[in-house]
This record gives C-alpha cells, structure tokens and sequence, in this order.
C-alpha cells in the first residue's frame, strides 16, 4: 500500500529533525521551540551553535508568514498551489543538502556555514509545516508528534472502556491517521540516524529525494481525480 502524502511528510520531519540535529550541534530544524532548551544548555555549557538555535525560531516564522503570502498570491492566480508549495520545500531541502555535503562535517555550529545549511532546513520546515497547516489540516501534525502520541493514548484508553459502535469506527480510523505519523516519523528519526552513521553529511541528500516523491505522488493523485 502507498503510504499517503501526510505520512511521507511526517517521514521526512522526522529525517530532517534527527539529521539536523547530529550534523549541526544539537540545532532542531523542524521542532524549532525545542531550541530554546538547547539555546539554554549551549550557554550554560558553553558548547557551540547557540546563535543557530537563537535564530531558528524568528526564521521559521518569517519564512511561515511568507509561504502563506505566496499560497494566497498562487490561489488568486488559479496555480496548483500545493503543489508549487511542495516544490518550493523540495528545492530547500536540496540546496540544504547542498551546503551540507559542500561545508559539512561542522565541528562547530557557530560558523556561517552551519548556519546557512541549518536556517535552510529550518526554512523547509517552516514551509511543510504551512502547507500542512493551510493544505492538510486534518491530518495528523508531521513534525511535533507529543500532541498526537497524547490523543493516540486516549484514544486507546476509550477503546479499552467500550465506546458506542460509531464512537468505536471514529477512533479507530483516528487512531490508524495518527499512528501513521507518529510511526513514520519514527522511522524518519531512525533512519537519519542510522545514515549519519555510516554517510555523515551525504545522509541529507535524502530529504530532497523524499520530497521529489511527495510531489509525485499528490501530482499522481491529483490527475486521478475526476473532473
């Protein structure tokens, strides 16, 4: 079975976030007020990358507010919104690799280099999580999973008391959405990890990859649909 355009979103979010924070000094690139945590422990401890993670939060949300204004712009124009927005996180995401495989390994995480390819994956994510929000919005979130893992033990917690059978088909659909995300993004986390191991920086080549086949796939599916 394919796995739908959400979940290969959440694979990705889960891939980027893993790889960004192993290549670039502990700096979360699509869980970005994670970064305050971090921000504090690098001044504490004095480790590098503290300015990355000080401006990771102000670059997401400009680069939010500006793919909303760019969507809007699309729609007015009658273009495939979400898909150009797919596109333009794809081409992020390789300009990130990019400066990855090109400046990467970063002993440090204060050098313009490790801030450029980190404030790029930032800017990628910044924009998933706008096309999510505006495109996809009732599916699961793609790149902070706390809130889902909580409704997912909810949910299971009102399957175990017997809900009405209606009840019952709602959450166990809910459930299947959730699990989805919170399992591709796992698995994203994991194969990042793995990659890093044994490719260093060349493991963000992936992400673009991954986000070329999530243009197909909603290209796919958006010829299939009648008329």
């Amino acid at each position: 079975m394919k796995p739908s355009l959400p979940t290969l979103l959440s694979i990705n979010g889960g891939y980027v976030d893993t790889a960004g924070f192993l290549a670039l000094q502990g700096l979360f690139t699509a869980h970005v007020t994670g970064n305050f945590v971090t921000f504090g422990a690098s001044v504490v401890l004095g480790t590098s990358g503290a300015t990355a993670k000080l401006l990771a939060l102000p670059v997401f949300c400009i680069v939010v507010i500006l793919a909303r204004l760019l969507g809007d712009g699309l729609s007015r124009r009658k273009l495939p919104v979400l898909r150009m927005i797919l596109t333009l996180k794809f081409l992020l995401l390789l300009l990130a690799a990019i400066f990855a495989i090109s400046f990467g390994p970063f002993a440090s995480g204060d050098g313009w280099q490790a801030i450029l390819t980190g404030m790029t994956l930032v800017s990628a994510m910044a924009v998933q999580n706008a096309l999510h929000r505006v495109h996809l919005a009732s599916a699961p979130p793609t790149t902070l999973m706390t809130g889902t893992t909580t409704q997912i033990m909810i949910d299971i917690a009102d399957l175990l008391q017997g809900p009405a059978p209606e009840a019952k088909a709602a959450i166990k659909a809910r459930l299947g959405r959730m699990g989805a995300a919170v399992g591709g993004f796992a698995c994203g986390c994991a194969a990042a990890a793995l990659l890093f191991m044994f490719a260093g920086t060349k493991c963000f080549l992936v992400p673009p990859i991954l986000a070329l086949v999530g243009i197909l796939f909603h290209t796919a599916k958006a010829e299939t649909k009648p008329a």
